[in-house]
């Protein structure tokens, strides 16, 4: 349980707080190699900023990024599957064991040679 007392000096770390719904089943996942738990039902993007402060860093070198629309329109949310995939994280729910990375992976590009 989170201390009251910290949300009232805005020292969680996180960008969102859990208010309600704190009774769906817990789901583990992975962010950025570090352990993090999300409830049943969330968006990857609630899930994200319930446990880190941003979601990216802003490929165009503008600084950090935490979603911007919140529904699928504006592209901001894009994250990677470890295995490379890419989601956009506030129209994807969470799965159990999802391993999530907000760096994008380094481009490789196919040996046509």
């Amino acid at each position: 349980m989170m201390n009251i007392s910290r949300l009232k000096h805005g020292m969680t770390g996180h960008r969102f707080v859990r208010l309600a719904e704190t009774e769906r089943a817990p789901v583990r996942i992975v962010i950025d190699g570090t352990p993090a738990e999300a409830l049943a039902g969330d968006t990857l993007l609630a899930a994200l900023l319930n446990n880190t402060r941003d979601l990216r860093a802003s490929e165009f070198g503008d600084g950090r990024r935490a979603g911007f629309c919140l529904m699928g329109a504006c592209q901001d949310c894009w994250v990677w599957t470890v295995d490379g995939g890419r989601l956009r994280a506030c129209t994807t729910v969470v799965e159990e064991g999802m391993h999530i990375i907000t760096r994008q992976p380094e481009a490789t590009w196919p040996n046509l040679a």
